[in-house]
């Protein structure tokens, strides 16, 4: 029964992909769209064919409620413990319960404060210390800025003395050392200037459906542009 039925499966797979590729055409043929949109929409066509699981539109209200009460049962059990993903902050997990799924958290301050910074160390903890798959994007600096500023923050050495390259004979093991244990974490990075919602999108959805993501930062939102002229940023 089961050779049978993945035969079954193979040859939905394969009218489902015939299917996507006639929308993707008809999509590429649309020149009123923005053609940003409609490689998104391709993506999210295709990717919707990879994807084994269908999930139900409907959901009765009985499965929920059940849900619902496993999820009080399970934070009842583990009070006090983060059931979030930690940002290596003890205070500000305390506050949050570390940074939960599906939720957009803002960092707001005056120009210059170091909100870059604690973006970026929010994102090295929860790589490093925690084994967090993290995607960083980055609209302002390049990939090797970051590199430089968390080898700088792992092994003491400062920024100037690593970008011109001078580092001291007895600081080389510890520069090392920390380069291999960066090497070694789900840390993702996109340099991307001026990335539009829809590509940044694409992005982590394709990085998702190979890695898995648990976490999304973006330095900064303010320098995103919108994927046509008339939109509001």
């Amino acid at each position: 029964a089961e050779h049978y039925a993945r035969i079954v499966e193979r040859t939905s797979t394969r009218r489902r992909l015939l299917d996507a590729a006639g929308d993707i055409a008809v999509l590429a043929y649309q020149e009123a769209y923005d053609v940003e949109k409609v490689v998104d929409d391709a993506d999210r066509v295709l990717f919707g064919v990879s994807e084994r699981r269908i999930g139900r539109v409907l959901v009765p209200f009985r499965q929920v409620l059940s849900e619902y009460y496993d999820r009080i049962e399970y934070l009842t059990l583990h009070r006090g413990e983060l059931i979030g993903i930690p940002t290596g902050f003890v205070d500000l997990d305390k506050l949050l319960g570390g940074l939960q799924r599906s939720d957009m958290v803002i960092l707001a301050a005056r120009p210059s404060v170091g909100k870059s910074s604690l973006a970026l160390s929010i994102a090295h903890n929860a790589a490093k210390k925690h084994n967090q798959r993290v995607a960083f994007f980055t609209l302002e600096m390049s990939n090797e800025q970051i590199v430089q500023r968390l080898i700088s923050a792992e092994t003491g050495i400062n920024s100037p003395c690593l970008r011109r390259g001078e580092i001291e004979d007895h600081l080389w093991g510890r520069f090392v050392t920390a380069s291999n244990d960066l090497a070694e974490t789900h840390f993702y990075v996109f340099d991307t200037p001026g990335v539009s919602a829809l590509e940044l999108r694409t992005k982590a959805r394709r990085l998702h459906s190979e890695v898995g993501v648990d976490l999304v930062v973006v330095d900064y939102l303010q320098l995103m542009r919108g994927d046509i002229r008339s939109e509001n940023r």
